[in-house]
């Protein structure tokens, strides 16, 4: 793709969203998947090691996605701002902005790897990694030290996403998870390295990526926005375009990890450790069936964000029904597919041994969690709106109130008050799904209407 093909990218945001949000969203869909069969794949070379090996590794995951969540969090707040600026087109700001971006990510990465290593140690003890916390910090120690990497490397893909390219981000994904699959063996059983050459594959995996876009950027120099550092002028306001998207996005993810941990607890006092491992293998398998909705989300963010900047306030509702359309269609045909073939899908992630006792449990929340899928379809679209109008507080609100909020007050009242048990509590998640994500639908199309009444 030329520099030419960004600008027109960023037209086609303008001039025709419905085409822009489908065309984004597809290498989008692509990218997520790759890193949802990544983290099986990592885990299907650990297990390897024994069960200590992968419960140790499994217990720094939580904090992994810490990581992540910072990068993906600051990716849409690069997003947001560089798309918002091309929409006013207002290039040399965008420029300025992508240079912006990369600093933030560098300061915030540094801040998070210090406070997550002084304490690796005290969080794992508390999450009771217990006989594995040797292998947990053999595998974190190393993350944490190549933390700048896995936090930049996704962040930069929101410099991709602002001038409206989602197609390269996807190849650097791919090539990415390719090499981490080729070097896992090699550094866990070959070079004899255990857990920690898992943790060495990964860094490397994330400093290619980083290459690869860095080609991209300083070598080849075809992207339409050129993050040169020596055209770097500090704005206030540009930091706080994208720390305001930004942050919350990744205190949003954050999220995620805290409603896991209150729910297992929930689920061992109602429940058993059994109904852990439910919900620890069905929740991976509800997030690779959901990944199209979220890919659809984050693609929106720009389009709405490009507008936005332009004023063209029609569109960003435009886009807005046409996302939720699209993904209530998806929506109910993964849900139908995952319902209709849970003890297949079940299956294969219970093969044998002790967790085929748990295989009837898992078909049976495959077959009833989808219920909410159609609603969560509405309810994506509707937070990332929020976050494509520079609203991030808002979406991170939306979010907490959705999964931590709602979700968990249905799950101990079904749960534990009104005494339902285990299927109460996976009702309480449909049940607050439901409710939360037609209120935020409801909360978006409001405030479209009011851009619109105010700017018409």
């Amino acid at each position: 793709m030329s520099g030419n093909d960004s600008s027109s990218s960023v037209d086609f945001m303008l001039q025709n969203p419905k085409k822009a949000l489908i065309k984004m969203s597809i290498p989008l869909i692509v990218s997520l998947l790759i890193t949802s069969f990544y983290n099986l794949i990592d885990a299907a070379w650990v297990s390897g090691l024994g069960a200590d090996a992968l419960a140790g590794v499994g217990f720094f995951t939580p904090i992994f996605m810490i990581l992540v969540g910072f990068g993906n969090g600051l990716g849409s707040g690069a997003a947001f701002a560089l798309s918002k600026y091309l929409g006013e087109d207002n290039k040399p700001k965008a420029g300025n902005a992508s240079i912006h971006s990369i600093l933030i990510d560098i300061v915030v990465s540094l801040i998070v790897t210090v406070i997550l290593l002084i304490l690796l140690n005290p969080i794992l003890n508390a999450m009771g990694a217990g006989q594995t916390i040797g292998y947990a910090t053999d595998y974190g120690i190393i993350i944490l030290a190549g933390s700048i990497f896995i936090i930049l490397s996704n962040a930069l893909y929101g410099i991709f996403r602002g001038e409206g390219d989602a197609t390269r981000p996807m190849y650097a994904m791919a090539a990415s998870a390719i090499l981490n699959m080729i070097l896992d063996p090699i550094f866990i059983y070959t070079l004899n390295l255990g857990v920690r050459g898992a943790a060495i594959a990964t860094i490397i995996s994330a400093i290619f990526v980083i290459l690869i876009l860095a080609y991209w950027f300083y070598i080849k120099k075809d992207t339409y926005l050129k993050p040169v550092f020596s055209n770097f002028n500090y704005k206030r306001d540009i930091s706080k375009d994208i720390i305001k998207v930004g942050i919350p996005a990744s205190i949003q993810l954050l999220n995620n990890a805290f409603f896991a941990a209150v729910f297992s607890a929930l689920l061992t006092f109602v429940g058993s450790t059994d109904s852990v491992a439910v919900y620890s293998t069905g929740w991976r398998i509800v997030t690779i069936g959901t990944t199209p909705l979220l890919a659809i989300g984050t693609a929106l963010i720009s389009v709405i964000a490009a507008n936005y900047g332009a004023k063209n306030y029609k569109n960003i509702q435009i886009a807005h029904r046409y996302a939720m359309k699209v993904s209530i269609v998806i929506a109910f045909a993964v849900a139908f597919l995952t319902n209709f073939f849970a003890g297949d899908i079940a299956s294969i992630f219970v093969s044998g041994g002790s967790s085929a006792r748990i295989l009837g449990e898992l078909t049976s929340f495959l077959a009833w969690i989808v219920i909410y899928y159609p609603t969560m379809a509405v309810g994506v679209s509707s937070t990332y709106v929020f976050q494509g109008i520079g609203r991030g507080i808002t979406a991170m609100f939306q979010t907490i109130m959705r999964e931590t909020g709602f979700t968990i007050f249905f799950a101990v009242l079904l749960g534990v008050i009104l005494g339902y048990g285990v299927w109460g509590a996976w009702m309480g998640i449909v049940l607050g799904e439901i409710v939360s994500n037609n209120i935020t639908m409801i909360w978006a199309d409001r405030s479209i209407k009011k851009l619109i009444n105010i700017n018409g």
